[in-house]
């Protein structure tokens, strides 16, 4: 994982375009081990652009960016390939990637490459010899990229500055419909800007129409950039097969419904179900393991200048909350990951104060009633202890260590590192202003401070670890980071599906799980890669693996939740039976609760917000 940058200035200067600090900052953090800086002054056709790469080293040599071939072409890759191309375990995947864009004669060529990978991607490809730029993001948007553009000036950039200050030009997602060109030779003059456009596809569909395509670029874009489809139609195979929208007879009797059903072993009584799921099962686990061992351990000193890592400390980490999502990818996670290393468990809680206060005032009067104890000696007896930790006890917290308990009877051999993370209303104050807002940036609603704050405190990973009894200060050096997005937009995890299925149906259900993937990059994705990323960590998604879209995709409905059943069974059903199978049984019925309620982060400031409002607390701090 990296931090990549390119600024291009469409003016004849003959200075080199350089960085501000705080930038470099901010991609510094997501790429510490090796940073490079390089510039092309290009007089004759009045472009300059500086390329600036901070690697991440998770695989193969380490090897600076942006990448340069023997033709002078240059690379900037934030991604992983897992899939599609051949790496090696040795193989250096932004080196990989780059002989075979080395190789390209046409546009077409470029596009197979990209079309190829499986993993998350985003990057910046320079060709001098046709004077192109190109630059996207993966079918999912695993990777962020954003670009601002600011006359005669583009950035594109992993992550924008700490500090921004440029109201009138602000930060855009770029979005993930595909690949972009611009051609630096055709560029009528320095006051526009035409970026040629080619789109994802399913084989399976028609062509939609350049304007449909277009639209969705308008109202973003500052009134002197343009994108046009490309006029030779091109375009890019998507990852995935496209969902199936078929709908259950409702004329079909139903074997199992609400009434007779108590939990999910009896739906896996199905012969043809249990197939499903044990299917399901094994394409996740492959996709978990695909992204906990493309990591370096054990690597002999001579190999690339590598350093023998330590295996007594966890090279994987859980965002973790108990809940089934993520005992999955841990029971799954334990499947590949070496037996004698540990696994760390993220686990965040936010101070909940008024609920410590009636605990702490209903303890005193028990007190006084019980054993006439001084007001002083009370208040001193609430100042800590039971007291202290209760305030962290919330409903993630709580549904956290029964999962740890659960896991520890899975495989009880495992070092399993259950790290409490518990954060004050003061440093959440404090580090949303220094360091979360411009990560979030530039989503901005209530539901991304929520989150974005939540998932930066847990990935982080400063706690303290209570797994064995004893309660020791911890810091998690894991660089990976599992997470289950995507599991909840798959399988109709969220309570709008059910207001969807109650109002609509199957085919209002259908409907808003195409919505769900379909936008998830523009939610969610992005987001969560620059705030994990952070702390020169990288975020993995085991649920939006293609492998594993694409056979959720095939499957109907139907097999895939059944929301005519309660909370706790109906949604997400078909990865509740995977849970049972895996021998997860308290976590596998346990009712869906979003991140922000269950670790509390809603309750700590203004109760009164909607999760879409736009949120003043990261809009204060993109301005000040």
């Amino acid at each position: 994982m990296c931090g990549i940058c390119c600024m291009l200035v469409l003016v004849p200067q003959d200075v080199p375009v350089i960085l501000g600090e705080e930038m470099l900052e901010s991609l510094q953090r997501r790429g510490p081990n090796c940073s490079q800086q390089l510039s092309k002054v290009v007089p004759e056709l009045g472009y300059n652009c500086c390329f600036s790469g901070h690697v991440l080293h998770m695989r193969g040599c380490l090897n600076p960016q942006p990448m340069q071939d023997a033709q002078g072409n240059l690379f900037l890759w934030n991604g992983e390939v897992f899939g599609g191309i051949e790496i090696k375990p040795e193989d250096n995947d932004t080196q990989i990637i780059l002989q075979h864009l080395s190789s390209c004669n046409s546009e077409e060529d470029i596009l197979s490459v990209f079309s190829s990978i499986r993993g998350p991607w985003a990057f910046v490809y320079y060709q001098p010899s046709t004077h192109c730029l190109w630059f996207g993001r993966d079918y999912f948007g695993r990777r962020s990229l954003l670009w601002q553009f600011k006359n005669p000036c583009l950035t594109l950039v992993s992550v924008s500055a700490s500090l921004p200050k440029c109201v009138s030009a602000p930060w855009h997602e770029v979005p993930a419909c595909g690949l972009y060109k611009i051609d630096l030779q055709k560029q009528p003059n320095a006051s526009s800007l035409a970026i040629t456009w080619y789109p994802w596809k399913h084989m399976s569909t028609e062509y939609e129409s350049a304007s449909h395509l277009e639209a969705q670029f308008t109202e973003e874009l500052p009134d002197f950039v343009s994108v046009f489809l490309n006029e030779s139609k091109n375009f890019l195979v998507a990852p995935i097969i496209p969902m199936n929208c078929s709908i259950p007879d409702p004329y079909t009797d139903k074997k199992y419904s609400a009434t007779n059903l108590t939990n999910v072993d009896m739906y896996l009584s199905d012969e043809h179900k249990k197939k499903i799921v044990h299917q399901f099962i094994d394409i996740l686990s492959e996709s978990v393991r695909q992204r906990v061992l493309f990591l370096p351990r054990n690597q002999n000193p001579s190999d690339c200048a590598a350093h023998v890592i330590n295996s007594e400390k966890a090279k994987v980490a859980i965002l973790f909350s108990g809940g089934v999502d993520s005992m999955v990818l841990s029971a799954l996670a334990d499947r590949h990951v070496p037996p004698d290393e540990p696994i760390d468990l993220l686990n965040v809680a936010f101070e909940q104060r008024e609920r410590k206060m009636q605990k702490i005032s209903k303890k005193k009067q028990r007190q006084s009633n019980t054993s006439g104890a001084s007001e002083e000696e009370t208040s001193k007896n609430g100042s800590g202890g039971i007291e202290e930790s209760t305030a962290f006890d919330v409903p993630d917290r709580i549904t956290g260590r029964s999962g740890l308990k659960e896991l520890q009877i899975i495989n009880p051999s495992r070092h399993w590192n259950f790290i409490e993370i518990n954060i004050t209303l003061e440093e959440l104050k404090e580090m949303r202003q220094y360091r979360i807002s411009h990560l979030v940036q530039p989503l901005d609603t209530v539901l991304d401070d929520s989150i974005g704050c939540a998932v930066w405190f847990a990935a982080r990973g400063i706690g303290i670890n209570t797994s064995n009894g004893e309660v020791q200060p911890y810091i998690s050096t894991a660089k990976v980071v599992l997470t289950g997005i995507g599991a909840d937009e798959q399988l109709a995890g969220y309570s709008r599906h059910r207001i969807r299925y109650k109002t609509s149906g199957f085919v209002g259900l259908v409907k808003e799980l195409e919505m769900e993937l379909g936008r998830i990059s523009s939610r969610n994705l992005g987001r969560d890669d620059r705030v994990i990323g952070d702390h020169g960590k990288e975020a993995r998604f085991p649920f939006l693996d293609e492998a594993v879209v694409s056979f959720l995709n095939s499957l109907p409905v139907c097999d895939k939740a059944d929301l005519t059943l309660p909370r706790g069974i109906g949604e997400k059903l078909l990865l509740r039976m995977a849970a049972k199978e895996l021998g997860l049984s308290a976590s596998a019925i346990l009712p869906k609760r979003a991140m922000q309620f269950g670790s509390r982060i809603s309750k700590m400031e203004n109760h009164k917000e909607k999760a879409s409002d736009k949120c003043s607390r990261l809009l204060q701090n993109m301005v000040d």
